[in-house]
């Protein structure tokens, strides 16, 4: 089993950071997920969370700013196996001119309401529909 650690940022009009992965990664290539990613051995999941977040967007916040919101068990389709997903929510003020690509074609704030056209990943089909229904969503979006 696997951990991974992910991250969900929301600006102040209720849009959520997503990464579109480009056609490398093992899991779903081509997809829009979460910015995250692996649990290193040894690595609690909130360092991993903040260490994630600065890899692949350049963003470093303080420390406390990311809250645990939920653990999952998602399907990964590529590894055959259930892993668990550790997800870390924040609001922000940041803006897509903030992030710095680190990984994947883009992360962009997306308006929830685009995203039921998009290609997701085995964890954001899984995650984020119960994320944006939530009341923690709702208290992020203000």
């Amino acid at each position: 089993m696997r951990r991974f650690a992910s991250i969900l940022l929301v600006d102040p009009r209720g849009r959520v950071l997503l990464q579109e992965r480009d056609e490398h990664p093992v899991i779903d290539p081509e997809c829009w997920g979460f910015v995250g990613g692996h649990v290193d051995r040894g690595e609690e999941p909130g360092a991993a969370a903040y260490r994630e977040l600065a890899e692949e967007t350049g963003v470093r916040l303080e420390e406390g700013a990311l809250e645990l919101w939920r653990e999952f068990s998602v399907y990964h389709a590529s590894y055959e196996s259930f892993d668990d997903v550790f997800v870390y929510a924040a609001a922000t003020t940041l803006t897509d001119e903030d992030i710095v690509v680190g990984e994947g074609r883009q992360i962009v704030f997306v308006d929830p309401s685009r995203i039921d056209g998009l290609p997701l990943t085995a964890s954001a089909s899984r995650i984020l529909p119960e994320f944006l229904a939530s009341d923690r969503y709702r208290s992020l979006a203000g």
